[in-house]
Formats: structure tokens, C-alpha cells, sequence
């Protein structure tokens, strides 16, 4: 039974961490109707960015969110201004030309990574890396439980944006509907540069907080890109509240995979759910959430 509950709280702390994720996907999704398939190649921008700070500046990855953060904000504002809009303006025969797009981008931004900082495994080792304590004889890593709570911090700072700001109820009327946000004076082309930028900055955010367990290396975004595809349709496409539950669950298929199956059927787990809901569930958890 201390088997099950330490895998039960590893695939929770797991999971918030993958909701984080999957919630910047599911939000650029919602409001522009494409999946961005370079958005865990923005998370590992975010990685170096933290990777370069901690090592050259002696910044505390955790301290290095007020600098990726900001960062990651303005790459999304530049590929959704200058390489996807144009194309979201343009009649084309291949409508999936701005997915295409995203693909090519997280190419760049892997060769470019490669380019600069070679392809060796690089790390990020604090003195919490390793760390752990306990309570009631479950055990708990130092450094994914205060990555859990930053998550948990920023998904309630996004759901209090979203709702009582008039960005975010701009960007909640564009998702819902765009033609009708255009006709009350929405400003629908801003609040998709906006969009992406929040997008990006929560993702780089989660790669920030991941970095002290994390190897890294520029090849790391394209599994996450992965899983935050299967969180956006586990939660639902567009549905926030959908991705922190695609989250979790995907979390927690993953950890009591590695422990009761074997380590290396972790993936295999998630994409055999992501399957299952596909045939089973397609419209996956939105059906019972709103937001």
C-alpha cells in the first residue's frame, strides 16, 4: 500500500506540472483553432535560458522565471506577429499551413539550440535537486514539489486573468467565438499575438521549474510537444480546466505505469490513453468542464 500512495503523490506532483503544459497548448488552441507543434521546442528555450543564468549569472532557476518567463512572452508575440498571422490572413488551398508552420519552428529553434550549445546533456545541479522529505512514510522530491506549487500558482494567476480582466474575457469571447468578439469591438488579431505570448511564457515557465530534475539537451522538447498534445485532447480542445485534468491523468498513468508495468512503457502509457480516448471519449474532459 506505501507502494501505491508514493506513486499516487509522484503522478500528482507529475501530472500539475504536465497540466501546466498542456493549459499553454490548449489556450493558443482555443482562441486560434491550430496546435502549436513547437511548443515544447519553446520549453526547452526556456531550459537553456534558465541553463545560462544559473551557470554564467549564479541565478536560482526558480529566480530565473522573472527572466524566462518575460522571454518566452516575447517569442510567442514574434512567431504569432510575423510567422502565423500572415498566414492566418492569407486564402490557401492547405488550410494546415499554420501547423505546418509551428513544425517548422520548433525545427529551427532545435537546430539553433544544437547549433549554440552542441548536442551533450547538460544539467542544472542546487542543492534541492536530490532533496527530499517525508511525511507519514511517503517520500517527496524537494524540487518537483515546489515546481508543483509554482505550477498551482500560475494556473490560478492564468484562471484569475482569464476571468476578471477585460484581456482575458477578450481572449475567452474570441475562443468561444471570433466573428461575434469582432463585432463587439475585440481586437481579435492583438489578443491572438497576446494568446501565443501567454502560451509560450506558461510553458517556458514549466521548462523553468523543470530544469534541477531534468537533463537537458535540445532533442527534449519533441517528447514534450507530445504530451502536451495528449493533455489538449484528453482535456478537451480549448478547455483550460480540461487540460489541468489531461494533465493529472496523464501524470498518473505514467507514474503507476512505471511502477506496476515497467519504467520503459512510461510513453508508450500515455499514447496507448491518448488512443483510447480518441475512439472512446474524443470530445475528452471538455464535455464536463466550461472554461
Amino acid at each position: 500500500m506505501e507502494v501505491f500512495f508514493q506513486t499516487l503523490v509522484a503522478g500528482v506532483l507529475k501530472g500539475g506540472l504536465y497540466a501546466l503544459i498542456g493549459i499553454g497548448m490548449t489556450l493558443i488552441m482555443g482562441v486560434m483553432g491550430i496546435i502549436n507543434l513547437a511548443h515544447g521546442q519553446m520549453m526547452m528555450v526556456a531550459m537553456y535560458v534558465t541553463f545560462v543564468l544559473f551557470h554564467y549569472v549564479g541565478l536560482d532557476p526558480y529566480l530565473s522565471l522573472l527572466v524566462s518567463m518575460p522571454a518566452l512572452f516575447l517569442l510567442g508575440v514574434f512567431v504569432q506577429r510575423f510567422l502565423l498571422n500572415p498566414l492566418l490572413r492569407t486564402e490557401s488551398i492547405l488550410p494546415e499551413n499554420q501547423v505546418l508552420m509551428t513544425v517548422g519552428i520548433g525545427m529551427v529553434l532545435t537546430e539553433v539550440a544544437r547549433f549554440i550549445f552542441t548536442s551533450n546533456y547538460q544539467s542544472v545541479q542546487t542543492s534541492y535537486s536530490t532533496a527530499t522529505f517525508h511525511i507519514g512514510g511517503i517520500s517527496f522530491s524537494v524540487a518537483l514539489t515546489i515546481a508543483f506549487c509554482f505550477a498551482g500558482l500560475l494556473t490560478m494567476a492564468l484562471f484569475w486573468f482569464l476571468i476578471k480582466t477585460d484581456t482575458g474575457r477578450s481572449i475567452r469571447a474570441t475562443a468561444q467565438d471570433v466573428e461575434a468578439a469582432q463585432l463587439m469591438g475585440v481586437n481579435t488579431e492583438r489578443i491572438k499575438v497576446v494568446t501565443m505570448g501567454l502560451g509560450a511564457a506558461l510553458v517556458g515557465a514549466a521548462g523553468t521549474v523543470l530544469i534541477p530534475i531534468y537533463y537537458l539537451f535540445p532533442d527534449i522538447g519533441g517528447p514534450f510537444t507530445r504530451k502536451a498534445f495528449v493533455i489538449t485532447i484528453l482535456g478537451g480542445l480549448g478547455s483550460t480546466v480540461g487540460a489541468i485534468f489531461g494533465g493529472v491523468t496523464l501524470g498518473l498513468a505514467e507514474a503507476f505505469g512505471a511502477t506496476y508495468i515497467g519504467m520503459d512503457f512510461e510513453d508508450v502509457i500515455g499514447l496507448t490513453i491518448f488512443i483510447l480516448v480518441l475512439i472512446f471519449l474524443p470530445g475528452g474532459f471538455k464535455r464536463w468542464t466550461k472554461v
